[in-house]
């Protein structure tokens, strides 16, 4: 008997020294990103010339290069999405591409990319059934959301094709929305998390019910000793830590804490070895979220601290002006980073240590410009470079420095895009789409329902053939089987048109089930004609796109089209969804940000919607939108609740702005 394959630990890189600090600490792959079409924009990511020789260093070591292209991908950047993987095959050979949008992944095969291809968690694949699907869009790997019990884990990993792994989670921030299924930032001005750049509005503070707090903040992730379940499940062939913006210090330390538990999981000293070098990562405090079933952790205290680092200590005001003193709780060492406050607080910023300062010392500090800090202001230890570390990683460096530099070589690539459409004749259509339908509304022709199953009594069964059947965004393991039987019933019934939540939601419908025609959703994040061209190619009728793009994307797609498209032009579009809600917060109650964006959370089968008091309109661009070839214009019509104020203004999403 052969002894089982133990997972990777795949560690995140978001600098060189972070880079080799992975390799130091012994991480079997590191993934990273590029300056563009990466989403993690905000990190300072790599050049190819520079990636190029660390992947090459890693390679010699036995470590893999995985290169996340994990955004959507806009109507016009396929050439350039494929002249990026042409240049990462000829100069860096990385072993894996991380991807979220189909049309990258169409670009990958066209380019010739022989390497594995893995799907991001942005590309929600959240139940069992919607494994099955993917190795026929080429993938071999599927990122796992942060949000599953092992339990579930284990489900997916039974419902796995052959030859086909899963990646999870072990260490790092939450975002409190599904990942792929929050727009937050994009609807309040054109940063979107889909592309990299979201800039955290769940990270402020908010007013509800009198009171304020960081009710959508949540604390790191950390399984830590708990990840010995992990390996019992031999499908999990990756333990992942996220951070692609921290430094080599926190890179170190967790890839030297996991690599503890995995090879010395029944070794109580190793044990307590690990946990003490993630006490030193420099995160905030943790939770082990949903991975225990049977006791699940809310990741949102709204009374504990929510900055990410190492509380240091607090600000109080010295005797002179713009004097103030920082009173230790921690050592602090010459070139560490220490930042005051939170991103939203005045006078918030990042000081670099110029001295040694010992735990209980003081430091000193002089700040002269505005806003200045407020005494009590809390201090947050972020990154260090402690002379151990940067020991262990010169050799390193040194290698990297002898490796002869790779002359970067002009490459071409020009997309094969598929055939457009020839565009419809006469009217497009207009749906209503409800929760509640209200029939005395739609008497008459077709309207739109989400499938919803503790609301399976009212749905319109006797009217199954002129319904557009709404397939949620998000289906939680727990909540498949009963997804499956609804679909099964509506389509006894002689339902035909279902919008689907994400590509993989197939799997839900019966394997004998005729003449059915199936759209990709809104929520599938549908912006390219490659992408679309896939949904094509695997048996889908047409496509609702995404409302993130601007007025000029939005306007070219259709000409662009092997698929009729349909758009969500109005109504109530989510901020995100979660499977969370802090027990601060009441449903259906205001939730107030400090620019008075008023918000709200409403709780539909096994998921929170988080939604906004004022909705998206593009009515007076509807006349020109159906001249560019939209087939079916929607209108989401959620119940506003009674103690909500609807507030006096509407949306263009990013109309006008763009999607950076």
């Amino acid at each position: 008997m052969t002894e089982a394959k133990k997972p990777e630990i795949l560690a995140p890189a978001g600098d060189p020294y972070s880079f080799l600090a992975a390799v130091a600490a012994g991480a079997d792959a590191v993934y990273c990103g590029l300056k563009h079409f990466s989403a993690r924009m905000l990190a300072r990511n790599f050049s190819i010339s520079e990636l190029a020789g660390l992947a090459e260093l890693a390679r010699g070591r036995g470590v893999r290069t995985y290169v996340a292209v994990n955004t959507l991908l806009k109507p016009d950047e396929a050439d350039k999405a494929g002249r990026l993987v042409k240049r990462l095959m000829a100069d860096v050979g990385p072993e894996a591409l991380i991807v979220q949008d189909l049309g990258v992944a169409a670009v990958a095969r066209q380019a010739g990319y022989k390497g594995e291809l893995h799907l991001s968690t942005l590309a929600n694949v959240s139940s069992p059934t919607g494994l099955a699907a993917l190795p026929g869009y080429s993938f071999s790997r599927v990122v796992l959301p942060r949000e599953l019990s092992v339990d579930e884990m284990r489900e997916m990993a039974e419902a796995a094709p052959e030859g086909f792994s899963l990646e999870a989670f072990v260490h790092g921030a939450l975002c409190y929305n599904v990942s792929g299924r929050c727009y937050w930032s994009s609807f309040l001005g054109g940063k979107s998390g889909l592309r990299g750049r979201c800039v955290q509005p769940c990270r402020r503070v908010y007013a509800h019910r009198g009171q304020k707090g960081r009710y959508f903040s949540c604390q790191d992730l950390s399984l830590d000793v708990l990840t010995k379940a992990l390996l019992t499940i031999p499908e999990v062939a990756a333990w992942k830590i996220e951070g692609r913006k921290k430094g080599p210090h926190y890179v170190y330390h967790t890839v030297a804490a996991y690599k503890l538990l995995r090879d010395f999981a029944d070794d109580a000293s190793a044990k307590k070895m690990a946990l003490e070098f993630l006490e030193q990562s420099l995160g905030r405090a943790t939770t082990n979220y949903n991975f225990l079933p049977q006791r699940p952790k809310n990741p949102i205290d709204a009374k504990e601290r929510t900055g990410s680092g190492m509380p240091a200590g607090k600000l109080t005001r010295g005797m002179k002006p713009g004097q103030w003193n920082l009173s230790t709780r921690v050592t602090l060492m010459t070139g560490d980073l220490v930042r005051l406050g939170t991103e939203d607080e005045p006078g918030h910023r990042i000081i670099k240590v110029t001295r040694p300062v010992p735990k209980g010392g003081r430091l000193t500090l002089t700040i002269t410009d505005s806003p200045r800090p407020e005494s009590g202001m809390a201090a947050y230890l972020i990154d260090r470079r402690e002379p151990a570390l940067m020991d262990k990683l010169r050799p390193l460096e040194a290698a990297l420095e002898g490796l002869p530099e790779r002359e970067a070589k002009p490459v071409e690539f020009t997309p094969a895009m598929p055939r457009p459409r020839k565009p419809g004749r006469g009217e497009p259509l207009a749906i209503s789409v409800w929760r509640h339908p209200d029939m005395r509304k739609e008497k008459g022709g077709a309207f739109g329902v989400w499938v919803s199953t503790k609301r399976a009594h009212n749905l319109p069964l006797g009217r199954a053939a002129s319904v557009w059947w709404w397939l949620p965004p998000v289906i939680w393991p727990d909540e498949e089987s009963e997804f499956v039987s609804l679909v099964a019933a509506i389509c006894s019934r002689g339902g035909k048109r279902f919008v689907l939540g994400a590509p993989w939601q197939t799997g839900l419908f019966p394997a004998k089930a005729k003449g059915l025609e199936l759209w990709a959703g809104p929520f599938c994040n549908i912006a390219n004609p490659l992408a679309l061209g896939e949904l094509e190619r695997t048996g889908f009728a047409g496509a609702f796109v995404s409302p993130e793009l601007s007025g000029e994307d939005l306007l070219a797609l259709p000409k662009l089209s092997p698929l009729p498209l349909g758009l969500v032009y109005k109504g109530a579009w989510p901020l995100g969804l979660s499977r969370v809600l802090s027990g601060e917060i009441k449903t259906c109650l205001p939730v107030i940000s400090p620019k008075e964006e008023g918000l709200w959370a409403v709780k539909y089968d096994r998921t929170y919607w988080l939604y906004a008091n004022w909705e998206v309109d593009l009515g007076r661009h509807r006349e020109g939108l159906a001249k560019a070839g939209y087939a079916v214009f929607a209108d989401l019509r959620e119940p506003m609740p009674k103690d909500v104020e609807r507030r006096e203004r509407s949306s263009h999403f990013n109309w006008e702005v763009g999607l950076l």
